[in-house]
């Protein structure tokens, strides 16, 4: 039995036995199974070297928080928001398929939890690892502390707005997950779907008098407010709202699983 059979069966036992009965607790349990799950194969492990290395290749290698002449963080806020579109679809991109190749999806959606419960223990344990990926960055402004003054105002905005905006591309690779058993399927198409909203406000000059409405549906454009320290209650609820339509097609994509 693979891992993820394994987790499904995990899952379905627990519920069956009535050890978890709450909302809340069915949705934690599904995320810290999700969450555990990510290690018990490399793909964890993977996606976390990854990312420390891009990220330190990055922020090392050029030097950029020393060529802006002071103390910043935001060389390395820029860098870990380009990876974002790439990172999070891998993380997400086995939340669904998997199980639906497995067969072990339809154990789960059956038991008595509700679609909600799993969709959401299933993102917040794909955003568990993200979030385990930025706090190991936390370093880093220990080490840009110690070379001037820094502004560890936009320190916390930046990091904010790489889990708001790591949570917005992670809804993306959830969704498109629940639609597809092929996990390479859902990284491709999650990743395509991430860099095009992502790219959006790179090319505003062809959007004419729509720029500033495609600006608006840029994550990066969000991401960018935040990371200046300004939390502006527009970007929470720019994010809230991708997040909020992405599992909501997820939740309708389970509904037609179940009835089938």
């Amino acid at each position: 039995m693979s891992d993820t059979e394994t987790t499904a069966t995990t899952d379905a036992g627990a519920l069956r036995r009535g050890s978890i009965g709450t909302p809340i607790n069915n949705t934690l349990a599904i995320a810290r199974r999700e969450f555990v799950s990510y290690f018990s194969s490399p793909l964890g492990y993977i996606v976390i070297g990854m990312f420390l290395l891009l990220v330190g290749f990055l922020f090392f290698i050029p030097f950029a928080f020393l060529t802006l002449g002071k103390a910043t963080l935001q060389p390395m806020f820029n860098s870990i928001s380009w990876l974002l579109p790439l990172i999070c679809p891998a993380i997400a991109m086995r939340t669904f398929a998997e199980e639906s190749r497995t067969g072990t999806l339809e154990m789960l959606i059956t038991q008595p939890v509700r679609d909600w419960e799993v969709i959401l223990g299933k993102f917040f344990g794909a955003l568990g690892l993200l979030a385990v990926c930025i706090v190991a960055t936390f370093s880093y402004p220990v080490i840009i502390s110690r070379m001037g003054e820094l502004d560890w105002g936009p320190v916390a905005g930046g990091y904010l707005g790489l889990l708001l905006g790591g949570a917005a591309y992670i809804s993306f690779g959830v969704m498109v997950s629940s639609f597809t058993k092929d996990q390479i399927t859902a990284f491709f198409v999650a990743f395509i779907i991430s860099a095009v909203f992502f790219l959006m406000n790179k090319a505003l000059i062809f959007f004419g008098g729509a720029a500033t409405v495609i600006e608006y549906l840029c994550p990066d454009y969000h991401f960018a407010s935040i990371a200046r320290g300004v939390i502006d209650p527009r970007n929470i609820i720019y994010f809230g709202s991708v997040i909020f339509i992405c599992l909501l097609a997820t939740a309708r994509s389970l509904e037609s699983r179940r009835w089938s």
